[in-house]
């Protein structure tokens, strides 16, 4: 019997661009069993395109709680044994599905896959830095410095989404990389090399743009992660060092914006978890 996979699709005022993502996913060689789009508070018509424009795409609309509480909303209504999600603004590439589906079956003990993607920013195609470079197995340390796993290049099953707890609504930002730690440290993953997403970027109303000093939020990932007691010691040791670099960085960022409740909080975490 083959695969059920499910695409969970959240938007927030993407009326604009949302064709473009969907019709990656209806393009696909390997059809969805089912894609379900969570308008999150959107105001710009965007329920009433899906309604004219793709009556087959299930519709969820919510007052605007997050990103998280999007994908989780999706999650819960959908039926598919693999979860897939993109971001409305990102793209699809047509075999997508066929060639993640195919990695599943070979390697049956793999609950997570991703893949290479293209980046365009301002419309024109980047190259990503080294430090973005992104790999399989086991990653957990690669996972530390910085998200490496794009949600739109993942496919994740039900099982494992279930088990480790699903997106933190509590996170307005760095949701993904809250995710994939508390994954990577207890999974190996698979990851295909050839592209199969296009990450479109640079754009005014992305979280990375709209909030400032973003290790404020993979900071209170680390906590929690430390917090949870399932770190090997020397993965514990790891995300010591992390955090301790992290609340250094954001403590310049504070000291140069005069932002003392923000110094007094890293202050705080640092003699909480000593190295």
């Amino acid at each position: 019997m083959a695969s059920r996979v499910s695409v969970i699709i959240p938007s927030l005022n993407r009326a604009q661009v949302l064709p473009r993502a969907i019709d990656s996913v209806l393009a696909q060689t390997r059809q969805a069993a089912e894609i379900i789009l969570v308008d999150d508070g959107s105001c710009d018509g965007t329920s009433a395109l899906l309604k004219r424009e793709y009556p087959g795409v299930k519709l969820l609309i919510q007052e605007n709680q997050g990103v998280s509480a999007a994908r989780n909303a999706g999650v819960f209504q959908s039926s598919g044994e693999w979860l897939t999600f993109l971001d409305s603004d990102d793209e699809w590439l047509p075999e997508k599905l066929a060639n993640q589906l195919a990695c599943a079956r070979i390697n049956p003990h793999i609950n997570l896959i991703h893949s290479n993607e293209i980046w365009i920013r301002g419309g024109v195609r980047v190259n990503p830095m080294r430090k973005h470079r992104k790999s399989g197995g086991q990653i957990f340390a690669d996972c530390l410095p910085r998200c490496v796993i794009s949600p739109s290049a993942v496919m994740i099953s039900r099982a494992l989404f279930d088990r480790v707890g699903g997106f933190d609504v509590d996170l307005p930002a760095c949701e993904d990389y809250d995710l994939w730690l508390r994954v990577c440290h207890q999974y190996e993953v698979a990851y295909i090399e050839r592209p199969l997403i296009k990450k479109y970027g640079g754009h005014e109303d992305q979280l990375s743009a709209k909030y400032w000093g973003m290790d404020r939020f993979r900071i209170k990932a680390l906590v929690r992660l430390l917090d949870q007691s399932t770190l090997s010691k020397e993965q514990e040791r790891l995300t010591r060092s992390m955090l301790h670099e992290k609340c250094h960085i954001l403590m310049s960022g504070a000291v140069k914006r005069c932002n003392l409740e923000l110094i007094d909080y890293c202050t705080e975490i640092l003699n909480a978890y000593k190295l």
